[in-house]
């Protein structure tokens, strides 16, 4: 049997999949982290990062072992996805430069205001070159003795490999991309290396950005060095070809076979993105909206937004204190089942209830910092279905305020379909979705894999391909036969939505004022 593994590194989880001939999978293993807030940086030291790929690899192991009595000894293909964007400045030795900066971080405001219109191309505060660029407005010392910039995923890959090469999709997350040449735009290239030419630093942008293949291509082989940090037991074998590593906006089109034109799908966890592939370029510039690309180059508008369901969980994990307490623990994917189906016995728009989900700065609606907090008026209707309700809303809000301006361009969609752990609950994230876009969302059963699966996909085409577009062996290969679910959007919750949204919004102000003086 061939073996293909996928592991992504996700927010709050890291995540491996093992498939086999098909795509079903066959194992599976996971290491739980959390980003630290450190001198007002989101990060993930270098120690969470190792420990975690070994973990999370050693569980993999585990589960196979377990399920098949064999030792995982040899891989026919191996891909690594992790979270976008983000810093990551290493020196000629290897050695880190700053701590990594993550997706989460919004503190490169000016950067970004000066290079989006020096491109005429949106570059959000997360971008790697957005990062790079307001190192050098701070006068950064570390600058000059940058030899690459890589991300989290590019990071893993030079570990398993000693290439520093990433996915087209995930270098579209680092800096623009030429769709014609599938490269980093060579006039943006010229363009930063001329603005900052009086530095005299000692390398050039494209010397210092990882190489850029596309889906198909092999980005290395897994070194002996890698096998043997991968599983320190000596178990796993060496030569594994490795695909190139995709950010988790390409390992989401993946798993939910949105790379074609006019397909599109929302990925909703801790941050919550929506990708549309497009048929032509968008009227003008957007700073709401990020161009990416598909992990073909494919140029995709994305909508990404810094919070989804951080407040939703963190009243859970209130709930689940009570049950504990009670004498009556949950598990929590019963818990969660149980109040989210409840929530769908509330009132179209939450009874008066309207809560941010801020944990973090959110570009969109221009605010650098979070604070999550709970409204209602004096007369809400103040209960559980319509707390749940309104949590379920606010993680929804902000993509829905970006997507507006798509559907504004006449932006075309034959379908949307959902993934991530905010459509595990069947029937109710993905119908409320449906609502809010006023579209039918189809949620297919490997919803709940997610990224990683569409990692291990991604590894598998690099190997079996035979020279066919990504598009094409989805369709034959993985996707002609899978079932899926769609919900189609109800008046009374396109209704309930909007009215939630005129709170929403008009809750922004006092946000606001929460962010400057508590």
């Amino acid at each position: 049997m061939k073996k293909y593994l996928g592991i992504e590194f996700g927010s709050t989880r890291i995540k491996a999949i093992l498939i086999g001939d098909g795509s079903d999978v066959i194992a599976s293993g996971s290491h739980d982290w959390e980003n630290r807030l450190e001198n007002g940086i989101w990060t993930y030291t270098l120690d969470d990062i190792r420990e975690g790929l070994r973990d999370a690899y050693k569980n993999v192991a585990e589960d196979y072992r377990s399920k098949t009595g064999e030792t995982l000894t040899d891989l026919d293909g191996l891909g690594i996805s992790a979270m976008m964007h983000g810093y990551m400045p290493f020196d000629k030795s290897g050695n880190l430069l700053s701590p990594f900066r993550t997706w989460r971080n919004t503190v490169t405001a000016e950067a970004s205001e000066k290079l989006s219109p020096l491109f005429d191309f949106n570059i959000p505060q997360r971008w790697s070159v957005a990062h790079l660029y307001q190192s050098i407005l701070n006068g950064e010392e570390h600058v000059a003795k940058i030899d690459k910039v890589l991300t989290l995923a590019a990071y893993v890959q030079r570990i398993l490999t000693g290439k520093a090469a990433v996915g087209v999709g995930e270098a579209s997350g680092m800096f623009p991309i030429d769709s014609k040449t599938c490269d980093y735009d060579e006039k943006m290239i010229k363009q930063f290396d001329d603005l900052i030419a009086d530095k005299n630093y000692p390398w050039r942008l494209k010397d210092v950005l990882p190489e850029v293949l596309k889906a198909g291509d092999v980005a290395g082989k897994l070194t002996e060095e890698g096998a043997k940090f991968l599983d320190p037991s000596g178990a796993l074998h060496a030569g594994a070809p490795v695909c190139p590593p995709e950010g988790d906006a390409g390992t989401g089109m993946v798993a939910t076979n949105s790379v074609r034109q006019r397909t599109g799908n929302v990925s909703a966890g801790t941050s919550i993105f929506g990708m549309i592939v497009l048929e032509k370029p968008l009227s003008k510039l957007y700073p709401e909206i990020d161009m990416v690309t598909t992990p073909s180059g494919e140029p995709v508008a994305m909508v990404h937004c810094n919070n989804c369901s951080s407040d939703l969980d963190a009243w859970m994990k209130i709930f689940m204190e009570f049950a504990e307490l009670s004498g009556h623990p949950m598990k929590k994917p019963a818990l969660y089942d149980l109040l989210l189906i409840n929530a769908m016995k509330g009132d179209p728009d939450c009874g008066g209830i309207v809560s941010c989900n801020y944990f973090s700065g959110e570009p969109i609606t221009h605010l650098d910092e979070g604070r999550p907090m709970l409204l209602r008026k004096p007369d809400a209707e103040f209960n559980l279905a319509n707390l749940i309700r309104n949590n379920l809303f606010s993680a929804l809000a902000t993509l829905k305020i970006g997507l507006d301006i798509l559907l504004a361009e006449n932006v075309r969609i034959d379908k949307i379909l959902g993934h991530g752990g905010y459509f595990k609950t069947k029937g109710v994230g993905q119908k409320l979705l449906a609502a809010a876009m006023r579209t039918p969302v189809s949620v297919m059963e490997t919803a709940g894999e997610g990224g990683a699966w569409g990692m291990a996909l991604l590894a598998k085409f690099a190997v079996v391909g035979g020279g066919k577009s990504l598009e094409d062996w989805l369709d034959e290969a993985v996707f002609k036969d899978m079932a899926s679910v769609t919900e189609q959007p109800e008046q009374r919750d396109i209704d309930g939505f909007e009215s939630y949204m005129q709170s929403y919004k008009a809750m922004l102000g006092a946000e606001k004022a929460a962010v400057e003086g508590f």
